[in-house]
C-alpha cells in the first residue's frame, strides 16, 4: 500500500474514532478540552502509523487511555511508545479505571507530565 493511501486510511479512521470515545476518554476529554490545563489538546490524532488518544501538540505530549485489554498488549504498546518518542513525543499512559473512578488523580498525573516539560 502506498504511503499516502495508508495515511489517508489512518486519517479517516481517526475521524471515525472521534465519534466513538470510550466512557473514560469522554470523561478525560471533558476535563482537558478547551485549554483547561493551559495547553490545547486534540483527540484521536494520527501520528505516524498510529492514532493517539489525545495530543497536546505545543508540548509534544501524547496521552493514552489504557483499558483492561492493554495489559495483554504491553509489547505492542511499548513499541508504539518508542515510535512516538522517535517522532519527538512523550507518552503518558493513564488507566481507564483511574479516570473513571478517580479523575482528580488522573488529572494530577497529567498536570505533572505537563510541568515536567517546562
Amino acid at each position: 500500500m502506498r504511503r499516502s493511501s495508508r495515511q489517508s486510511l489512518i486519517a479517516e479512521r481517526a475521524r471515525q474514532m472521534r465519534s466513538w470515545l470510550t466512557p473514560a476518554e469522554q470523561k478525560l476529554w471533558a476535563e482537558i478540552s478547551g485549554c483547561r490545563l493551559g495547553v490545547w489538546f486534540r483527540r484521536q490524532v494520527p501520528i505516524g502509523r498510529y492514532i493517539a488518544d489525545f495530543v497536546a501538540p505545543s508540548v509534544r505530549l501524547v496521552v493514552e487511555v489504557d483499558g483492561a485489554h492493554h495489559w495483554q498488549q504491553q509489547a505492542s504498546d511499548s513499541r508504539r511508545d518508542r515510535v512516538m518518542a522517535h517522532l519527538g513525543y512523550r507518552v503518558l499512559r493513564i488507566e481507564a479505571r483511574l479516570i473513571e473512578c478517580h479523575i482528580d488523580e488522573a488529572i494530577a498525573q497529567l498536570r505533572a507530565a505537563l510541568l515536567s516539560n517546562e
